[in-house]
């Protein structure tokens, strides 16, 4: 996973915690892997508009822990809507169930966020999904499973919870694991996205 971050040359924050201290790869070794990756001096090679568009889409598949068939799945719906869609696709990728719960602060990382909900930890609007795909929707009601509370996971992240930083499209209560889904996040501000969906759609529009 550090590998990856140091390809894209930015944190995709997929270890959580790790992330935001000096153990951060690229905080210790920000070059790119390999036995090229280390080599200082000259000019970083200029990137060709299709490198940095792919650059970019791996960027964003990446952060989001999806497939390579689920991101495409992804575009394709955004472009058959009317609209941005650009807009659309980031909403789609924001609002999956796994990524919810991540901005909602009760899991490390967005990988440790999808295997909580694939293990039926999470209910939405009292009901249990294991789907982490699942698109939330306005006024959908997050809570955690009552037999799960005590669960060693969720005792460690509840002190942080009151620290933690909602996004303004969410709702979380303070010291509970109880959230709600105010609006839909449609700009990168809503998002806090690392990426540009510009050339990700020109990628995809080819």
């Amino acid at each position: 996973q550090c590998r990856v971050c140091r390809r894209a040359g930015t944190k995709l924050y997929l270890k959580g915690d790790r992330c935001f201290t000096p153990k951060c790869a690229i905080v210790k070794r920000n070059y790119a892997p390999g036995v090229h990756g280390a080599k200082k001096g000259g000019r970083p090679a200029r990137l060709t508009p299709y490198a940095i568009q792919l650059k970019e889409k791996q960027k964003a598949k990446f952060y989001y822990g999806v497939s390579e068939k689920q991101f495409r799945n992804y575009f394709e719906k955004a472009s058959s809507k009317v609209g941005n869609t650009s807009e659309f696709m980031l909403t789609m990728l924001e609002t999956r169930l796994d990524s919810t719960v991540y901005r909602l602060g009760w899991a490390w990382s967005r990988r440790d966020a999808r295997q909580i909900v694939s293990h039926g930890e999470i209910l939405v609007n009292g009901r249990k999904l294991n789907i982490p795909s699942y698109q939330v929707r306005v006024g959908d009601v997050l809570t955690v499973h009552p037999t799960r509370m005590k669960n060693k996971h969720f005792t460690e992240v509840l002190p942080g919870l009151d620290k933690h930083t909602v996004p303004e499209w969410l709702h979380g209560e303070k010291g509970t694991f109880q959230g709600k889904v105010l609006s839909l996040p449609v700009r990168p501000d809503d998002t806090g996205a690392i990426f540009d969906m510009k050339p990700i759609i020109e990628f995809y529009s080819r």
